[in-house]
């Protein structure tokens, strides 16, 4: 079976704005403001987001980046 490839999920929390995690997803992924919002929505709402998938490495500097900036982050393997 190929490696599955890995994916960074962004919980829900009750300290940050949701004007900060569509910044946030912004700055950091470079997403236009339309899927930075929907992804913001998706956390608030679902209580977690996918915000983005790739190599395992990749994925765990993204976690470190997402709690550099003050949210709650995961990585694990991909469902797909």
């Amino acid at each position: 079976m190929p490696d599955l490839p890995w994916v960074t999920i962004v919980w829900d929390d009750p300290v940050n704005l949701m004007s900060y995690v569509a910044h946030v997803f912004s700055t950091y992924f470079h997403y236009p403001k339309a899927k930075s919002e929907k992804l913001m929505m998706q956390v608030h709402n679902e209580g977690r987001a996918i915000v983005s998938s790739g190599t395992r490495e990749a994925m765990e500097r993204d976690v470190t980046a997402m709690h550099e900036y003050g949210l709650w982050a995961t990585l694990d393997k991909s469902d797909e």
